[in-house]
């Protein structure tokens, strides 16, 4: 019986094998696939692992991601965004790129992934986030009819880059005083980069500001937890969970989430003990339910912005000495009023508020150096 059940298992198996067979091998996985030239809603986390385009099908626009994932509700998706808007609404093809080795990318791996995109047709090129540095310089020396957008980066002195910069600390400054106007005053700031990253840094030193000026006007004082611990990668992580429920536990009523997704630490810590968020970047309210408000820059429109002018003519005019700087002045900060929860700070007063930034009347210092105790806002920096 034994003998004609293996006889009968065998013959099933290859009649299997017969209706499974393909005419052609299957293509091998690409160290860094480009995506489908549309995402879907909810697009994959991680590069499909395909085989690369095939030669006539190239894509005008590349995106080369930071570290996380596309869809990360914060950095690489709002800048994907933009290139999705402008490239859409300009007919052209494109496509994103993830190194690899995630969190532990190096600079080859981010070069590989650029030039991934320029074997593929990539006309233009744009790099989210400060560590596309030394990748993206190498790759503009070398790939020098393609343009390369630096999201979040500097002048590299190289005409076929732009490096855009923002002022987060006007954000901030609005997220602090948003905090204290609503009646919080035990606040807390967690940020990504492990306190090298200027951007979060500028964020913080912002959100400093607006607290201490709510407070001022109030007549209250107000403590806030401050700390880059277990940010530096900018991923979640159990001890981050940890400390800042900690946090929440002893007090605190509101994190300022500053550095791509160590978010669901905080957010996880925030629902456990029914307290509140201010998340960064984009509009994280649709992603956390104890988001009150978030800190915006205009990542994606910088890249719309950019891309426009890579494809208009007018580079040279935009990237003028190679890099630019958008805040108030290019409505690209600011706060979220139509999905904020905010109950005691209205729309009008946060208007009234940003037209002073943007005419010059409030002013708001940009050098985190300069991050201390204020008169109404007692620091305690976790380190």
């Amino acid at each position: 019986m034994k003998k004609i059940l293996a006889v009968l298992l065998a013959l099933t198996m290859v009649l299997a094998l017969a209706a499974c067979g393909s005419s052609a091998p299957a293509a091998p996985a690409a160290p860094a696939a480009p995506a489908q030239n549309e995402a879907p809603a909810e697009a994959p986390a991680e590069a499909p692992a395909e085989a690369p385009a095939a030669a006539a099908n190239t894509y005008d626009v590349a995106f080369v991601t930071d570290i996380g994932q596309l869809m990360d509700k914060s950095f690489n998706q709002g800048t994907w965004e933009g290139v999705q808007k402008y490239a859409e609404e300009a007919g052209v093809t494109y496509n994103y790129y993830q190194p690899a080795n995630g969190s532990e990318a190096t600079d080859d791996d981010r070069y590989d992934a650029m030039k991934a995109a320029v074997d593929n047709g990539a006309k233009v090129i744009v790099c989210a986030g400060f560590l596309q540095a030394g990748a993206l310089e190498r790759a503009a020396k070398e790939f020098t009819d393609v343009k390369f957008v630096f999201i979040d980066g500097w002048n590299l002195g190289l005409d076929n880059v732009v490096g855009i910069a923002f002022q987060e600390e006007q954000c901030g400054y609005l997220a602090g005083y948003a905090a204290v106007m609503e009646g919080y005053t035990k606040l807390g700031f967690c940020g990504g980069g492990g306190g090298t990253n200027e951007a979060v840094n500028r964020y913080g030193y912002g959100y400093v500001q607006g607290a201490e000026a709510a407070a001022a006007e109030k007549g209250v004082d107000v403590s806030m937890n401050y700390t880059y611990l277990y940010g530096a990668t900018f991923s979640a992580s159990p001890e981050l969970q940890t400390l800042t429920s900690g946090w929440y536990e002893n007090g605190t009523e509101v994190i300022f989430s500053c550095g791509g997704t160590i978010s669901d630490s905080i957010a996880a810590a925030a629902d456990a003990n029914d307290a509140y968020m201010i998340g960064v970047d984009v509009d994280q309210s649709g992603q956390y339910p104890s988001v009150i408000t978030s800190a915006l820059k205009g990542i994606g429109e910088a890249a719309y912005q950019a891309l426009t002018a890579a494809f208009d003519g007018s580079w040279e005019t935009f990237r003028a000495d190679g890099g630019i700087t958008m805040g108030a002045a290019q409505n690209a900060v600011g706060l979220p009023t139509d999905t904020w929860s905010l109950q005691n700070w209205t729309v009008a007063e946060y208007e009234e508020m940003f037209a002073k930034i943007l005419s010059g009347e409030l002013t708001i210092d940009n050098d985190f150096n300069n991050l201390a105790a204020t008169e109404h806002v007692a620091l305690n920096i976790v380190e």
